[in-house]
């Protein structure tokens, strides 16, 4: 492991050069690319170098072991080190985990109501400003693509945007089918009910990631319109895209801009395809949109949300970390709960590559 972590700590060194070159500050494109892989490894250079001094300090520490004077202080030491090291080491191997390519673009979030009504459209709003909120507390920008309202102020189905570096590597452990138990606002007898919405959550793909042929497209644009035939605008600005070679449909009418609507529908399509993609490449990853949203029926749930306990269960988690407050979850705070999913994903991930070797 000490020549690979000498090989991180050679690009480090060759990162702060290129850091302080005027070629490469005059290259913006470059700069951020290397400032931002810089800024990543911060952290995992200063463990490596602390491991290193503590590796040269255990090797002090035994060669006084047998010192009339030093001795007993050296044998201390070398207890103290030999109970530290192994956990440095576990840090290590999580931090040199290999990292989804993925994880540091933007994220595209799709809820739509699943089972349950009325009441799962009322829930698919809450998950949506639940996440909303989420991204407003991490300092993300969110912008919407695409809503459906129902006549409850319910949501039949919305996407939007998260943008900021590492945003879908956050948002990510939100696909899945979330289900939700409470008494709903339509509900006159008091009586319990379960309902769900699915979210996918996929990484916001570039042109250069996936190309699309023009003859493949059939775009068509039409006036965009709310709840109840309310008109929206009186212009032709919303934009739907069907991709015939997969059969997806996708559309866009938030913006006024018919230029805008369609360059984010594309947006849309090619992260779907991307997504496609990257599934087909890791297919036991389970990282395909349909893996992602399954069919909506309450069987296939990651997450339920107990209103009458007040309780949030997560259930890919196990022992303390699989419960949470749900006024905490639903208010927008999730950073303990990605905390666990993120540490269980990394215990999966090392118990695989120990299996491996």
């Amino acid at each position: 492991m000490l020549e690979k972590l000498n090989q991180l700590e050679d690009e480090y060194r060759d990162l702060e050069a290129s850091l302080a070159d005027p070629a490469v500050l005059s290259e913006q494109s470059r700069y951020q690319r290397l400032s931002r892989r810089y800024a990543e490894m911060g952290s995992l250079i200063e463990l490596i170098r602390r491991y290193k001094k503590a590796l040269e300090d255990l090797e002090g520490a035994r060669s006084l072991m047998f010192d009339p004077e030093m001795g007993e202080v050296a044998k201390a030491e070398v207890a103290e080190l030999e109970a530290r090291i192994p956990a440095m080491e576990q840090e290590l191997e999580v931090m040199l985990l290999p990292k989804d390519p993925a994880d540091d673009k933007n994220a595209i979030i799709e809820i739509r109501a699943g089972t349950g009504g009325e009441e799962a459209a009322l829930f698919a709003r809450d998950l949506y400003e639940m996440l909303l909120r989420y991204a407003q507390k991490l300092g993300f920008q969110t912008e919407i693509l695409d809503t459906q309202l129902t006549d409850l102020g319910g949501l039949s189905k919305v996407s939007f945007e998260v943008n900021g570096p590492g945003a879908y590597g956050v948002f990510k452990y939100e696909s899945g089918v979330h289900r939700v138990q409470r008494v709903p606002a339509t509900e006159t007898q008091g009586r319990i009910h379960t309902s769900t919405a699915t979210v996918a959550v996929l990484a916001e793909a570039e042109e250069v990631d996936v190309k699309i042929d023009p003859a493949d497209l059939e775009i068509t644009v039409s006036r965009a319109s709310g709840p109840g035939g309310q008109g929206v605008n009186t212009t032709d600005s919303a934009v739907q895209v069907l991709h015939k070679p997969t059969g997806m449909i996708v559309s866009c009418m938030e913006s006024r801009s018919q230029i805008k609507n369609r360059e984010k529908a594309l947006t849309i399509l090619r992260s779907r395809l991307l997504e496609i993609k990257r599934a087909e490449e890791a297919a036991k990853l389970r990282e395909n949109r349909l893996a992602q949203i399954g069919t909506g029926e309450r069987s296939e749930k990651i997450r339920t949300y107990n209103f009458p306990q007040s309780r949030v269960t997560d259930h890919r988690l196990e022992g303390e970390d699989k419960n949470h407050d749900l006024h905490t979850v639903i208010g927008g705070d999730l950073s303990e709960l990605h905390a666990a999913l993120r540490k269980a994903d990394q215990e999966r991930q090392l118990e695989t590559l120990t299996e491996r070797v």
